[in-house]
């Protein structure tokens, strides 16, 4: 079963205003995925992979030309006397020439170079989808940051001005006092510079929220002016085991997949430069129909058709050569790639276990700030108390103050970071 956690509750997301986009995470990876560009690049990548497959896939066909010429041939003159004389006769030919025709090939065997090539283009296409995959990931990993961010400035700010309200109310109970003399004036001085530091840091969280406003604007296409209130999340409890988030991140990480399709790449390369040395095998026919004939002779000034059809077998003996270091290369390469692909699962292993310590050390952190809330509260209580019966100091007081907001702004600091730990967790097991 799983138990959700909710993060400190945003009274102020219920006050619409004008221009105000109340909006869930999931939606706002939605608009994310529609307008950013990077998306769109790797998704036209994707497409042009596809396109690819086709193309080499056509190259199947038997390559048809066709083609035709109209030529004017002037006589032959006949140097009787030496070159650098004038002829001394001319040789009567046939001048007007036509002919069309058509040259058709059709490839049976090259060494199974067509099948490779359409195969490395198939993993190219997976390799893009990936890619493709991995950017859309990233892109919703850095929404959620965003989106936690704005989410963390607002709980502040709900915290800083219940806080200022609370500090407001006590002000004027000492002021009180120090009208009846039980106070010094020090303590009302003291308390309002405390007071005004509190609306310093006020206006610096409302300038946060601006700030993380417009970032996540840009980011899912809003104009900056847009008002952006995050809905409440909830985080799961149930963190689950190493083990795991390991067996996903081998199953659906995009690094590891990335690797992987690299080697087969490898592993293809090696195979094409063996298809080097194989023979070429190749149907042809050639048609044409021309005027005159001067195919053979005697030559005929008349229309004449010749269709001529066969195999062509022909063998590149200076590639057993020219091949030997061209092999060894792809070789070399292939475990490089294997190398590459080893420590590209040492990474995954590394980040995930290192994700994975983090989001439980953040849910160890939101348990312990809240007991501090708890105990913060408790001592603020007791000074507060001690210090209205005259018992402590007004610094005593201010301090047990300090610190309960803190401790309050440390709870919220920690839900959201260990939202983020979550999220991250999923980006690098390749499950966001």
């Amino acid at each position: 079963m799983c138990v959700l956690l909710a993060v400190y509750p945003i009274q102020i997301y219920a006050q619409q205003v004008n221009d105000t986009l109340t909006i869930s995470l999931a939606q706002t990876w939605q608009k994310a995925e529609i307008y950013s560009r990077k998306i769109a690049i790797s998704k036209k990548a994707t497409a042009i992979a596809s396109t690819e497959i086709l193309d080499a896939q056509r190259e199947r066909l038997p390559e048809l030309e066709v083609m035709g010429s109209a030529e004017k041939a002037t006589n032959i003159p006949i140097y009787g006397n030496g070159v650098f004389t004038k002829p001394t006769s001319q040789h009567e030919v046939i001048h007007n020439l036509y002919k069309v025709g058509a040259d058709l090939y059709m490839n049976i065997y090259n060494g199974n170079k067509l099948n490779l090539k359409i195969e490395e283009d198939k993993i190219l296409h997976q390799l893009a989808g990936i890619r493709e995959a991995e950017t859309i990931s990233g892109i919703r990993y850095q929404v959620a940051a965003r989106y936690l961010e704005l989410q963390q400035a607002l709980i502040f700010k709900e915290l800083i001005l219940k806080d200022i309200a609370d500090q407001e109310k006590q002000l004027k109970e000492i002021q009180s006092f120090y009208r009846n003399g039980t106070v010094l004036k020090s303590d009302v001085l003291r308390v309002e510079l405390d007071l005004s530091k509190r609306q310093l840091t006020l206006v610096k969280i409302e300038n946060d929220i601006l700030i993380a406003n417009q970032k996540l604007n840009i980011i899912i296409g809003e104009p900056d002016e847009k008002v952006v209130r995050p809905e409440l999340t909830q985080l799961p409890v149930d963190v689950g085991v190493y083990s795991d988030y390991l067996a996903q991140a081998l199953q659906h990480s995009y690094a590891w997949h990335i690797s992987e399709s690299e080697t087969h790449l490898g592993e293809l390369h090696v195979q094409q430069v063996k298809s080097n040395v194989r023979p070429k095998v190749g149907w042809y026919g050639d048609f044409s129909y021309a005027n005159p004939q001067i195919f053979l002779y005697p030559y005929n000034p008349s229309w004449y058709s010749l269709g001529v059809t066969g195999v062509k077998v022909s063998f590149p003996i200076s590639s057993l050569y020219h091949n030997t270091y061209k092999l060894q290369s792809a070789k070399l390469e292939l475990e490089k790639e294997e190398e590459a692909h080893h420590d590209t699962e040492d990474k995954v292993r590394q980040q995930v276990k290192e994700a994975f310590l983090r989001y439980k050390e953040a849910l160890v952190q939101i348990d312990v700030a809240g007991k501090n809330v708890q105990r913060a509260e408790e001592n603020a209580r007791i000074i507060k108390v001690s210090y209205f019966n005259q018992a402590s100091l007004v610094t005593d007081l201010l301090d047990a103050d300090v610190k309960l907001l803190e401790s309050r702004f440390e709870l919220a600091a920690a839900k959201v970071l260990a939202q983020n730990k979550y999220y991250l967790l999923q980006h690098i097991t390749g499950i966001l």
